[in-house]
């Protein structure tokens, strides 16, 4: 299950001056490209505030319920309900235990108030989703490839747009790759997505081999000099054993041309998946060593805590969420800002 395991930490010899001058210049195009995106990302950020009001209400409402005003008495009977309603939010019950155990250890006995609950949901949660800053490992020369994976239905096909869409505000030449031939429908969405977005696509007949389309995008992506080549899979159930097998063929062909390819495997996650979500992240995960999740479709009928238990159990970072169907909708994932809109009250 293993065998598509590499390392993304690069070389650990020292760095030479140019190698330091040139870290120093991307650190600076990065951070100028994260403020000029800033505006966009506000505004989808507070889109999908509103899109995790179904869970804020049931942290907020459903636990307020379980208080009387002067504050509720640490014993049983409210941990109990307290750990069924967190497990409500698609957290998962491991985490759900452990807030529950954390609130047990600092109150039994005394009396807690609503506000002081709260704060001890929003610390465990912050830290469970605390992740270092994770931007695209970009290739040191060449193309750098990003093979996307997920479930027909998570919003796959749509990512890409958005995340195409993305590179293209920082100035990047994208390629596509419509590796999906078992799904007409995918590849022609492809299709039109990069002609609204002017990339260039490549191809390949419906049913015809998967990998054979991969490879052609990473060739065209070395002799046109591109930046990035993303490259969408077939979107097979996580169960389905063949899944593998034609992910390592991807593999396998890609790193003939650029031996460190893909050197991005993002798994798109649907945020109204519910703990099937699980599921997913388990089984792509062992097949393609996911690198990073873009968490799709959070809109108001996701309640969005199905990516803790992914983010605890996995481990794998969360780099983008997605709403809505316009390319523009694609934001970096912010845990302060996440777990701020699973929690903080609206504001008229």
């Amino acid at each position: 299950m293993a065998f598509f395991k590499r390392s993304k930490q690069g070389s650990t010899s020292a760095a030479t001056n140019d190698d330091t001058a040139k870290q120093s210049e991307q650190t600076a195009q990065s951070n100028a490209e994260s403020d000029a995106s800033k505006p966009e990302a506000s505004s989808l950020w507070n889109r999908v505030r509103h899109g995790l009001k179904k869970t804020r209400d049931v942290l907020r409402t459903d636990i307020r319920d379980i208080f009387k005003s002067e504050g509720q008495l640490v014993d049983d009977e409210f941990l109990n309900r307290l750990f069924a309603i967190l497990v409500k939010t698609d957290m998962g019950a491991r985490p759900a235990a452990e807030i529950r155990d954390n609130i047990e250890a600092k109150f039994s006995g005394r009396v807690i108030e609503f506000e002081q609950a709260l704060d001890e949901i929003r610390n465990h949660l912050k830290d469970i989703l605390a992740q270092p800053p994770q931007p695209v490992h970009f290739a040191e020369s060449g193309p750098t490839v990003i093979l996307v994976v997920g479930v027909n239905g998570s919003g796959k096909t749509t990512s890409i747009a958005k995340l195409t869409h993305f590179f293209q505000n920082q100035g990047k030449k994208v390629v596509l790759g419509a590796a999906d031939t078992f799904r007409a429908a995918a590849v022609e969405q492809l299709i039109i997505w990069s002609e609204r977005l002017g990339a260039e696509i490549v191809t390949g007949e419906a049913n015809s081999d998967p990998a054979s389309v991969a490879h052609r995008t990473v060739a065209t992506a070395i002799e046109q000099n591109a930046d990035i080549c993303i490259v969408d899979t077939a979107g097979r159930l996580q169960t389905q054993t063949n899944l593998m097998k034609q992910l390592e063929k991807i593999f396998r062909v890609m790193s003939k041309q650029i031996p460190e390819a893909p050197h991005e495997v993002f798994l798109v996650l649907d945020a109204t998946a519910g703990q099937n979500g699980v599921s997913q992240a388990k089984g792509f995960s062992e097949a393609a060593n996911c690198t990073g999740i873009i968490l799709s479709k959070l809109d108001g009928t996701a309640k969005g805590g199905v990516i803790i238990p992914i983010r605890q159990e996995f481990e794998i970072p969360v780099l983008f969420v997605g709403q809505g169907e316009q390319s523009e909708d694609l934001a970096q994932f912010d845990a302060d800002a996440f777990v701020s809109g699973l929690i903080e009250e609206d504001v008229a």
